[in-house]
């Protein structure tokens, strides 16, 4: 299993297949890593491999996984966006598919911002956004999931750095999909397919304000997962969307 390194950060990552580099990031929340593909919603890197370079990776301290890093309070899904595109760099590649599940929603947008030239189209599956109806279920999450297995593996973390990570991370811009501003949404010219949910932690409402306010976003029906016809056909539109955009 290899992995990348940089400073402080360590990260595992895995390949599949080849072509066109596609980047996919499982769902998981800050749990998101590569033994989650079996029970994701359809399994990117298997269906994928036979056409795209397929690559994906434990996010920096997914319980689980066996990536790690600092928790920054500062700018943390910038720091996500470092680790990705360092990846990226490490295996020589400019530019790349994105495809994020859930929290990979946000890293998604968070990347387009940051490297609008480098990630050449990206699908947004079921992404993490804030729910009216459940404002603080992502911070909820990290403090009473993700943080207490983190923190017996980690002597050098406390939980007030937790609390600090976690207010950075979903606290600051209370809305929309955390990571970056509607405004940029507004401005951002990557093409994009978003596959819409609706959970306390993937609000329909976030997936059809992407594809309101960002310019070359197209949105599938919902909902797509049931029958199994309908969900083979929403598949088959990520291929297709992934092959125009080559």
């Amino acid at each position: 299993m290899p992995f990348y390194e940089r400073g402080d950060v360590r990260i595992r990552y895995e390949e599949a297949g080849s072509g066109f580099p596609l980047l996919v990031t499982p769902g998981g929340g800050l749990n998101s890593r590569v033994s989650n593909w079996p029970t994701a919603v359809f399994n990117a890197m298997e269906i994928f491999k036979d056409e795209f370079h397929c690559i994906t990776m434990d996010q920096r301290n997914a319980n689980g996984g066996e990536s790690s890093g600092p928790i920054p309070a500062s700018d943390p899904w910038g720091a996500f966006a470092d680790d990705q595109l360092g990846l990226m760099d490490h295996l020589g590649i400019k530019q790349f598919f994105f495809m994020g599940y859930c929290i990979g929603g946000c890293f998604a947008l968070k990347l387009m911002e940051r490297a609008p030239e480098r990630v050449v189209a990206g699908v947004l599956v079921q992404t993490v956004g804030h729910h009216p109806e459940h404002p603080d279920y992502m911070y909820n999450s990290g403090r009473d999931v993700w943080a207490p297995e983190l923190l017996p593996r980690r002597p050098d973390l406390n939980m007030d750095q937790v609390e600090r990570y976690l207010h950075a991370l979903y606290r600051e811009r209370p809305e929309f999909v955390y990571s970056v501003s509607r405004e940029f949404a507004r401005s951002c010219q990557t093409p994009m397919l978003v596959l819409p949910d609706e959970t306390p932690a993937h609000p329909l409402v976030s997936s059809i304000e992407v594809a309101s306010l960002c310019p070359n976003a197209e949105i599938t029906v919902f909902p797509w997962r049931e029958p199994p016809e309908l969900k083979a056909r929403t598949i088959d539109r990520v291929r297709k969307f992934l092959r125009a955009h080559q």
